[in-house]
């Protein structure tokens, strides 16, 4: 018997008893996402535009060098989930996805899965702890509907530095891209991760990038995203403090020019002396769609736990909208909890004295634009070497460039 075959069978299966994400869906209301025919590859295309080679013939996850420093320490492994025996080790530890909120999404990927990197980041012995590795992980699209996975287990006291990007090869097949990614981190007692994310879809892709993270006790995780629109883009994170003094900090730059973006992040304190910040920069023009639904709760227990949730909105041009949703539920007294929501103009003033320095409009927004999230991600990272891989390999800019660009949009009213 196939045992592959028939594991995606049955979340296949599984997902049509239990029905898609309904209208009445409180997290998904205000950006609700394409059905499940989209994500299964149902609605596929039958002939990709202006394509002479193989569609999406890319490399999927590939390990690149990150500076100067080396990637030992880093144990890696592709997997064929059509395989039985390497599915098996693929899925090894994961949760089945259950019936929360976003459940139809994992299970979708249950069905659809092909392939998947699972990455060991120093020695379960204990022999790397207190090293730092840099890593930079790359993803290039195999299909036009793919479910590709990423798991990682950062050991006990080891420090990791993670670049991962999703940017569209340009010579790449321009057909439309739908995609489930689902990403697993496990940090490990002691041990820190630092997760730089680029998400930069292409005009027509269809994405939905899912991260769940456990923290145990006295890990940190701090994860910085920067993400564009497309005509349907979620990002969404779920944080598990499991031990005492875990940290985690989340901050988003999130660039929507007439187009769809949604980041969640959902953050449970389970225990004790915990620790969690989510910070997001909303810039939005033409007709676009962006929502920011930050959710963070404290279980029973959770004592001295500390929380903070700072979401803000800017409006560039045109009519956008712009949703930022703070939510804190509070099971224990002994915490400290702060919250809110603001939004509004580029400040005047640094636009101002921007343009006295003898710079145009555009460029006085992009050099304004640039610092603000800039300090943002400063904030969520405390390491000055990730924080210059964003000015030396232009990743920030050219996402701001990108946004800002004249736009049909706005050039036809």
């Amino acid at each position: 018997m196939d045992t592959a075959r028939a594991d995606a069978l049955a979340a296949r299966d599984r997902l049509s008893v239990r029905g898609w994400i309904s209208a009445r869906n409180e997290t998904f209301r205000h950006l609700p996402p394409p059905g499940a025919d989209l994500w299964l590859g149902e609605a596929a295309e039958s002939t990709a535009v202006g394509c002479d080679a193989p569609p999406l013939a890319g490399a999927g996850w590939t390990l690149h060098p990150f500076g100067d420093t080396p990637q030992s320490g880093v144990h890696a492994r592709w997997l064929d989930a059509s395989d039985p025996a390497q599915r098996t080790e693929l899925f090894a530890g994961l949760p089945l996805p259950g019936e929360g909120d976003a459940a139809p999404f994992a299970w979708a990927h249950r069905a659809l899965c092909r392939q998947g990197l699972r990455l060991q980041v120093g020695s379960a012995s204990g022999a790397d702890a207190g090293r730092t590795v840099w890593l930079h992980l790359r993803h290039q699209p195999r299909a036009s509907v793919e479910a590709p996975l990423l798991v990682v287990e950062v050991q006990e006291g080891v420090r990791c530095v993670l670049l991962e990007t999703h940017e569209r090869e340009p010579a790449q097949c321009g057909r439309r891209l739908a995609q489930n990614l689902h990403i697993h981190l496990q940090i490990r007692q002691g041990a820190t991760l630092q997760h730089l994310r680029v998400a930069t879809p292409d005009a027509g892709d269809q994405i939905a990038h899912i991260v769940q993270a456990r923290v145990d006790q006295g890990g940190h995780y701090a994860q910085a995203l920067v993400a564009s629109g497309s005509p349907y883009h979620l990002q969404r994170t779920v944080l598990e403090l499991q031990g005492s003094h875990a940290h985690a900090r989340t901050a988003g730059v999130l660039l929507a020019r007439g187009a769809a973006l949604e980041q969640q992040v959902h953050t449970t304190h389970h225990a004790a002396h915990t620790h969690s910040a989510v910070e997001a920069l909303v810039l939005a023009s033409g007709h676009a769609h962006t929502v920011v639904n930050a959710h963070t709760v404290i279980a029973p227990g959770a004592d001295e736990a500390a929380v903070r949730q700072r979401l803000s909105g800017i409006p560039i041009e045109g009519r956008p909208r712009l949703v930022l949703r703070p939510h804190l539920e509070i099971h224990h007294d002994n915490v400290q909890a702060a919250h809110g929501a603001t939004w509004g103009a580029l400040p005047e003033d640094a636009l101002f004295y921007a343009r006295q320095r003898g710079l145009d409009e555009s460029s006085a927004r992009a050099l304004i634009i640039e610092g603000m999230a800039t300090a943002l991600l400063e904030r969520c990272f405390d390491d000055p070497d990730l924080l210059a891989t964003l000015t030396q390999d232009g990743l920030l800019a050219r996402a701001i460039a990108r946004h800002l660009a004249p736009s049909e949009e706005s050039r036809h009213g």
